[in-house]
């Protein structure tokens, strides 16, 4: 055998044994998608939690001048997250179908079930961790844990998936301590880690793997 012949030989190999124990039809795109998603909702929460022309009125008694107080409603933020978060993955899962039918592997198999519930572990200890907090008022801590907890199941899942998003879980954990240590930019923080890294991963995945 010829040494070209091996060397094809050995990476079809290599390709069958990756395709069987990791999960390689996830979508670039759909990161791109959903970092675009991230950074409209967080425009929008931009809005609600910091107005741009705080309001002063005078007190008719004293003359003195008062600001309006800084309201704003958790509901409508937990709402903007909540739509974010459904259009995501919404938009994940209907392009990493339509991927794994290109490359004839099945969606729902040991190695999708694995990549899952190793990412599922961290995100809901997370959520429910962060529920409890914000029950408490604690809500400067919320950007900090999501980008780490987000970070966790990423390294997680990186075992049953392309070792990129390793490094995007990584990163996202660097970014969630470095919020936890200025909690004013709790938001701006959470645009960069859910917004810019997922379009500037999803283009990477995309020019990788998936022209």
């Amino acid at each position: 055998m010829k040494e070209e012949e091996l060397h094809d030989e050995l990476a079809s190999i290599r390709n069958i044994m990756e395709r069987s124990s990791k999960f390689i039809s996830l979508s670039g795109l759909s990161g791109i998608l959903a970092g675009v998603y991230a950074l409209i909702g967080a425009a929008f929460a931009y809005k609600i939690l910091y107005p741009q022309i705080p309001k002063i009125y005078p007190d008719s008694t004293t003359g003195e001048f008062y600001g309006q107080s800084r309201y704003f409603n958790l509901e409508v933020i937990l709402l903007i997250a909540f739509i974010v978060f459904i259009a995501s993955i919404t938009t994940g899962v209907f392009l990493t179908i339509r991927k794994a039918k290109k490359n004839n592997q099945p969606v729902w198999g040991n190695t999708s079930r694995s990549l899952l519930l190793n990412m599922l572990v961290p995100l809901v200890t997370g959520g429910i961790l962060i529920l409890i907090l914000l029950g408490r008022g604690y809500y400067n801590v919320v950007s900090p844990l999501c980008l780490i907890f987000y970070g966790l199941a990423l390294i997680n899942a990186s075992n049953f998936t392309f070792k990129d998003v390793r490094y995007l879980g990584l990163i996202e954990i660097v970014l969630g301590l470095t919020a936890a240590c200025v909690p004013n930019y709790g938001l701006q923080f959470w645009a960069i880690g859910f917004g810019v890294l997922h379009i500037i991963y999803g283009s990477i995945m995309y020019l990788k793997y998936d022209r």
